[in-house]
């Protein structure tokens, strides 16, 4: 299939458009428009993302504690006024960075839990699958959010999440971790996948879709794991 074809056929024909790439993984060119659509994301809300950083930061007993009075205050004077460099490298770096690793080692995670299903499937295979599924969050869902966060002026209060259903919720307090990993547009991301990863292990639609969605549930309890753990030293 080609680009376009594949493009569209991720929102309106999942389940054809998956299945052929698990016959044909192709996969360059979405990590290249991914890699370009966070890019350009990260860069328009970085100055939001800033403020709500500082905010966070600002009058933090717990954090004095922890750094004490002079990293604190160092830490603080960084942060509100940051170097072009440090911005840069973080936007055009270190971020995409990160989004790669992410990318890659969620896919050899799915290849071993697959191996509980299935003999069937490679590695790359899955990667393409899992690329193109991404394109759900992160072309669309981060479009929706953009819209959001300049609207809200606020990237930590921004959420496409349960969360959105209460505007009042704190994004510092736990339910608000908890909710904000019931994301609208990684359930979607999930679903579309399990297609794909049907055609690659060779196993039945509701086996790839446990296989899609327990990934999900374990990489959710992981990030609010991490999340309250956070929350305990911001105190």
């Amino acid at each position: 299939m080609k680009f376009l074809q594949r493009l569209n056929g991720v929102f309106f024909d999942p389940k054809t458009t998956l299945t052929q790439i698990a016959e044909k993984p192709l996969w360059v060119d979405i990590l290249i428009l991914l890699l370009i659509v966070w890019v350009v994301y990260s860069y328009l809300v970085a100055p939001f993302s800033q403020k709500d950083t500082v905010a966070l930061m600002k009058d933090n007993v717990r954090l004095k504690e922890l750094m004490g009075q002079e990293r604190y205050e160092a830490r603080l004077r960084q942060l509100e006024n940051p170097s072009p460099r440090s911005k840069y490298l973080n936007i055009f770096l270190f971020s995409p960075l990160l989004l790669l690793f992410g990318l890659f080692f969620s896919s050899l995670v799915l290849l071993i839990l697959g191996r509980l299903f299935s003999t069937q499937g490679k590695y790359t295979q899955v990667l393409a699958c899992f690329f193109h599924a991404n394109l759900i969050d992160k072309l669309l869902g981060n479009a929706v959010r953009l819209g959001l966060v300049f609207l809200k002026k606020s990237v930590f209060q921004t959420s496409t999440s349960l969360a959105l259903l209460f505007p009042r919720l704190s994004y510092t307090s736990p339910a608000y971790v908890i909710l904000s990993q019931v994301d609208f547009f990684q359930l979607w991301l999930f679903g579309v996948l399990a297609y794909g990863l049907a055609a690659v292990f060779k196993v039945s639609t509701p086996k790839a879709f446990f296989l899609a969605y327990g990934f999900w549930l374990l990489k959710s309890l992981l990030y609010i794991g991490f999340g309250l753990l956070n929350l305990k030293y911001l105190g």
